[in-house]
Protein backbone atom coordinates (compact mmCIF):
# COMPACT_ATOMS: atom_id res chain seq x y z
CA UNK A 1 0.00 0.00 0.00
CA UNK A 2 1.48 3.26 -0.99
CA UNK A 3 1.80 5.82 1.69
CA UNK A 4 -0.15 9.22 0.86
CA UNK A 5 2.94 12.26 -0.22
CA UNK A 6 3.49 15.11 2.19
CA UNK A 7 5.53 18.03 1.01
CA UNK A 8 9.34 18.44 1.78
CA UNK A 9 8.13 21.41 4.07
CA UNK A 10 6.02 19.15 5.94
CA UNK A 11 8.56 15.96 6.34
CA UNK A 12 11.58 18.71 7.40
CA UNK A 13 8.98 19.90 10.30
CA UNK A 14 11.00 18.81 13.65
CA UNK A 15 13.17 16.36 12.12
CA UNK A 16 15.44 16.04 13.97
CA UNK A 17 17.54 13.15 11.66
CA UNK A 18 18.09 13.00 7.89
CA UNK A 19 18.51 9.17 6.10
CA UNK A 20 20.50 9.97 2.94
CA UNK A 21 21.24 6.81 1.25
CA UNK A 22 20.51 4.33 4.16
CA UNK A 23 23.03 5.99 6.08
CA UNK A 24 21.41 8.14 9.12
CA UNK A 25 22.46 11.92 10.04
CA UNK A 26 22.34 13.81 13.13
CA UNK A 27 20.18 17.16 11.68
CA UNK A 28 21.85 20.28 12.51
CA UNK A 29 20.54 23.72 10.69
CA UNK A 30 17.14 22.91 8.95
CA UNK A 31 15.13 25.55 7.28
CA UNK A 32 12.24 25.32 5.45
CA UNK A 33 12.32 27.39 2.20
CA UNK A 34 10.27 29.68 1.70
CA UNK A 35 9.58 32.75 -0.38
CA UNK A 36 12.76 34.45 1.00
CA UNK A 37 15.05 31.86 0.82
CA UNK A 38 17.31 31.90 -2.66
CA UNK A 39 18.51 28.94 -4.56
CA UNK A 40 22.07 29.18 -3.22
CA UNK A 41 20.65 29.33 0.58
CA UNK A 42 21.80 26.73 2.86
CA UNK A 43 18.27 25.03 3.98
CA UNK A 44 19.93 21.62 5.58
CA UNK A 45 23.32 21.14 7.63
CA UNK A 46 23.84 17.40 8.79
CA UNK A 47 26.54 15.74 10.65
CA UNK A 48 27.86 12.26 11.83
CA UNK A 49 30.96 11.92 13.48
CA UNK A 50 33.51 14.08 11.49
CA UNK A 51 31.82 14.37 8.78
CA UNK A 52 29.31 17.60 7.74
CA UNK A 53 27.20 18.10 4.79
CA UNK A 54 25.32 21.14 3.87
CA UNK A 55 22.71 21.00 1.07
CA UNK A 56 21.06 24.51 -0.46
CA UNK A 57 17.80 25.18 -1.99
CA UNK A 58 18.59 24.48 -5.44
CA UNK A 59 19.93 20.71 -4.51
CA UNK A 60 16.63 19.80 -2.65
CA UNK A 61 14.06 22.05 -4.67
CA UNK A 62 12.20 19.34 -7.13
CA UNK A 63 12.83 16.55 -4.63
CA UNK A 64 9.90 14.19 -5.59
CA UNK A 65 8.21 11.67 -3.23
CA UNK A 66 8.64 8.19 -3.72
CA UNK A 67 6.96 6.36 -0.91
CA UNK A 68 7.17 5.53 2.88
CA UNK A 69 8.80 9.30 3.08
CA UNK A 70 11.35 8.63 1.02
CA UNK A 71 12.61 11.73 -1.53
CA UNK A 72 14.61 11.68 -4.68
CA UNK A 73 16.86 14.58 -5.22
CA UNK A 74 18.01 15.13 -8.38
CA UNK A 75 21.37 14.69 -8.08
CA UNK A 76 19.60 11.01 -7.02
CA UNK A 77 20.29 10.84 -3.41
CA UNK A 78 17.36 9.39 -1.25
CA UNK A 79 16.58 10.94 1.66
CA UNK A 80 14.06 10.61 4.24
CA UNK A 81 13.57 12.89 7.61
CA UNK A 82 13.37 11.05 10.74
CA UNK A 83 11.54 12.66 13.86
CA UNK A 84 12.35 11.34 17.62
CA UNK A 85 9.46 9.44 18.99
CA UNK A 86 8.36 9.90 22.62
CA UNK A 87 7.03 6.53 24.66
CA UNK A 88 4.64 7.58 27.41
Amino acid sequence: MKTLPMTLAQAMHDAAFVQLNGVVFEAGYMRVPDDFTVADDVVMELKLGETELAFTRAEIEGAEYLDDGVYRLKSGVLLRFLAPVTVH
